[in-house]
């Protein structure tokens, strides 16, 4: 195990400073991916999803049908780490881990070929576009996928701020649902010295806000946690004689509930439709970058929890889930499974922090734990 620990962190770290791209760009990581399944005979490795890898292994015996999952996309992030295996891409690095991610299914295809489980059908899926929420669907739109029905899927991220290898799960939400609303207001320009002939988007936008404020309940410990977080705006021009004619204002929202998700983001939406109407703007309305709550299903978390005993990992089963979104919450509401966490260091730099890396050191315990599931899901 101590030679495929070496190699794996001599794979991860290649993949990081050589193939960080973004989502559903990540062509020349889909082509390295299937290089280094290349000399596996066990399985059969093709591209889905556009710029995805899969990998099926058929055992001998008849059994359920499990998929893992890794992902594989990179952030437009300058890295701020000086280390030999920077990102030689100055805009785009691996912050998210998903360079670690996809080194840890190499590890469980590897683990596969040496030690073959043989029953039932293991889908290995390395997945493209989980940050931008395109990946799953582009993978279960995909004709390839429709013939392999898994009975069960797994995922895992890894999580900054928790000891190194401790793995944690829960039942029901592991991870919000998430969803981006864009505003965009038409109106009318005017002299700055006589706004009161043309149509200023811009106390509409303050409104707006103050609603969006109004109804954010932030305590994640809570069933009814939702929260709006304003992540850009834009009004006018830079030309201090003209009062706006247009504005943008784009908001992220987030909660456990799909149904109080619903519920109130169509508050906010006929608020801003009364605003607007108010304020003499043309109003539309559009959305983009969904991410559905990770839904676990109680047996498949039982699965984890099984697994982490017997290779007598730290594993805890925590209260709350995570407030970011996870595109492997498509999954898991159309297939049953389970996302778990495994602790990347308590002192790790946080995900989509410019300073993040992938502790290596974690790799090859999350491959057995994958090994581990499939031995005891299969």
């Amino acid at each position: 195990m101590e030679k495929l620990a070496e190699e794996l962190q001599k794979i991860r770290r290649d993949l990081h400073q050589n193939y960080a791209e973004l989502s559903t760009q990540e062509f020349r990581t889909c082509q390295r991916i299937q290089e280094l399944l290349k000399n596996l005979k066990r399985t059969k490795v093709f591209p889905i999803g556009k710029t995805g890898v899969m990998a099926v292994f058929e055992g001998k015996e008849k059994g359920k049908t499990i998929m893992l999952r890794a992902d594989t996309d990179a952030l437009p992030i300058e890295e701020t780490n000086d280390f030999a295996h920077r990102s030689i891409d100055p805009n785009v690095s691996h912050k998210c881990g998903h360079d670690g991610h996809t080194t840890i299914m190499i590890g469980v295809a590897e683990m596969l070929e040496k030690n073959p489980i043989n029953k039932g059908k293991i889908i290995l899926l390395w997945q493209p576009a989980e940050e931008n929420g395109m990946g799953a669907k582009a993978v279960l739109e995909d004709p390839q996928f429709e013939n392999l029905k898994p009975d069960m899927v797994f995922a895992l991220h890894n999580l900054p701020g928790f000891p190194l290898h401790k793995i944690l799960y829960k039942d029901g939400a592991f991870t919000a649902n998430v969803k981006s609303l864009i505003f965009d207001f038409h109106g009318k320009t005017a002299h700055a010295a006589e706004p009161e002939h043309g149509f200023n988007p811009a106390f509409a936008m303050a409104e707006i806000l103050e609603k969006s404020k109004n109804l954010t309940h932030n305590r994640p410990q809570d069933e009814n946690f939702f929260l709006i977080t304003p992540v850009y705006a834009d009004l006018g021009t830079k030309d201090y004689g003209i009062s706006a004619g247009k504005g943008s204002l784009h908001l992220t929202i987030r909660s456990w509930s799909p149904q109080l998700f619903d519920q109130l983001t169509n508050e906010l939406i006929e608020f801003a439709a009364q605003i607007s109407e108010r304020n003499n703007l043309k109003l539309a309305i559009s959305w983009t970058q969904e991410f559905l709550s990770n839904q676990n299903d109680k047996k498949a978390v039982e699965i984890i929890q099984k697994s982490a005993e017997e290779l007598n990992l730290n594993h805890q089963k925590i209260k709350d889930p995570f407030k970011w979104g996870e595109d492997f919450g498509l999954f898991t509401q159309k297939i049953p499974g389970a996302m778990f966490g495994i602790g990347s260091g308590e002192n790790c730099p946080a995900l989509h922090n410019p300073d993040y890396d992938f502790p290596d050191e974690i790799t090859l315990t999350a491959s057995k734990m994958f090994y581990q599931i499939l031995k005891n899901a299969i």
